[in-house]
């Protein structure tokens, strides 16, 4: 993995202006834009400046107040829905804002800035992680609390909302991320995921119980079920899950990382298939990351996971053909 290890750039340096911490960095679905958070209680919106060139500008368009704590995760909604952002905090509320355009200046000089909208405040705790559902099911984001409680803000045509609550893990909540809408499809199948059914509602949840949960909408009743229970894989809190998108891949991929720094991969074959766990070994034999591990995410093409640990080193990792996860590349912060 040497040469493609060598080939990679240096890591971009954006100047955010926070006075604090940095929590979350999120690029918009056009990499247009830049929202990052913070425990300066802020959220600020970048605009990206020519964003194909090698080392594009990021140009601060707003900065959004109003959380009374550290701003843990910001999450963009599908632009379909407009431009709207998420913000959960520490305070235990969840913001979301929408841009509205006050007029333009010159032509390249847009002035834009963003309003609170929505102010989720259900939660008795720390709200830890936000995500947004597939867009293919309307707007509905899941929120994830250190009250142990997870709940599903769906918006309404008729512009009313509710959001469900229910206990996930009962000593903490500290991550959700949905799964793919559409089931794997076998790219030689005659009928891909433009002809498949939509999935019902699925979340998996990572707690401070070290369990990952995956839950899943009763279509008939429209309740929250727990589907399943994959035990075993962290001996201590579970700090992030990410559910692959897995277009165009045979199975299921859902990675979890823990304060224990251990990261796993659990795969699944088809809707009923049973989990099968692969731990990633950053040492090549068996030993453990340097740190907990704060977050692991799928590139686009969901083949390729970053890994986020406490060292301040982000690794890269693939599956090999025999089905082993190998890391292909190494960034320190």
């Amino acid at each position: 993995g040497a040469p493609l290890a060598q080939s990679n750039p240096a890591p971009l340096q954006v100047q955010t202006h926070h006075e604090d911490m940095i929590h979350d960095a999120q690029m918009d679905f056009y990499g247009k834009r830049l929202a990052t958070c913070s425990s300066d209680r802020t959220v600020k919106v970048f605009d990206v400046i020519d964003p194909s060139a090698v080392e594009p500008k990021y140009q601060l368009v707003d900065t959004l107040r109003g959380h009374d704590g550290p701003v843990w995760q910001v999450s963009w909604a599908h632009p379909k829905f407009g431009s709207i952002l998420a913000s959960c905090s520490y305070d235990g509320k969840i913001f979301v804002w929408r841009e509205t355009s006050t007029g333009t200046g010159s032509a390249n000089q847009r002035q834009a800035s963003w309003e609170k909208i929505k102010e989720h405040t259900l939660h008795s705790a720390s709200v830890n992680s936000i995500s947004w559902a597939p867009h293919e099911y309307g707007p509905i984001l899941a929120c994830a609390s250190s009250d142990g409680k997870v709940s599903v803000l769906t918006f309404k045509d008729d512009g009313t909302w509710d959001a469900p609550l229910f206990v996930a893990h009962s000593i903490g909540c500290n991550a959700v991320s949905w799964a793919p809408p559409y089931l794997p499809t076998s790219l030689s199948s005659p009928n891909g995921a433009q002809q498949a059914a939509l999935e019902p509602q699925k979340f998996a949840t990572g707690g401070c119980d070290g369990l990952v949960k995956i839950w899943m909408l009763n279509p008939s009743t429209q309740i929250w079920e727990l589907s399943e229970t994959l035990e075993g894989g962290h001996t201590d809190w579970v700090r992030d899950v990410a559910y692959s998108p897995s277009i165009g891949l045979a199975r299921t991929y859902l990675a979890s990382a823990g304060q224990d720094r251990v990261v796993n991969v659990w795969t699944q074959d088809g809707a009923k298939g049973t989990w099968k766990q692969h731990t990633l070994d950053p040492s090549g034999n068996g030993g453990k990351f340097n740190g907990p591990i704060w977050r692991v995410s799928w590139s686009i093409g969901g083949n390729v996971l970053a890994v986020t640990a406490g060292d301040g080193k982000v690794t890269l990792w693939k599956e090999n053909l025999k089905g082993c996860w190998e890391c292909v590349s190494e960034m320190q912060q």
